[in-house]
């Protein structure tokens, strides 16, 4: 069993600079590739970026590529997700989620464990 636990959201303006963190309980974190995801009032849940299990190859979706960086320290058991230039549509609860695919996997089916969201809102 993995506990997850995102951290880092709140209101920020158009723009700004914003890093989520993801806490992970137990001794097994490195044994999972790791992914954020976020979900829109209203949308549905979309890929934001995931990370293999040693840090390499990260994958990121078309819409932040360029501005996010997905990064994970295993020796902390924790994964980061640093935000730049924000924008009005980078608003929403953003989940950590762990899997025990190999590689890194891109699909939500993937992800057998998840956290319980932070939010980001971005103003103008």
């Amino acid at each position: 069993q993995v506990q997850l636990v995102e951290s880092g959201g709140r209101l920020v303006r158009a723009g700004d600079s914003l890093r989520l963190s993801c806490a992970s309980s137990g001794r097994t974190f490195s044994r999972y590739a790791m992914g954020w995801f976020r979900q829109a009032p209203g949308k549905e849940r979309e890929r934001v970026a995931a990370i293999s299990r040693s840090g390499t190859t990260p994958y990121y979706a078309d819409s932040v590529k360029g501005r996010f960086t997905i990064s994970r320290d295993n020796a902390k058991n924790a994964l980061y997700l640093q935000m730049n230039s924000l924008k009005l549509e980078d608003t929403a609860v953003y989940y950590c989620a762990a899997s025990p695919g190999i590689g890194t996997p891109i699909r939500s089916d993937n992800y057998h464990y998840w956290g319980q969201g932070t939010q980001v809102t971005v103003s103008s």
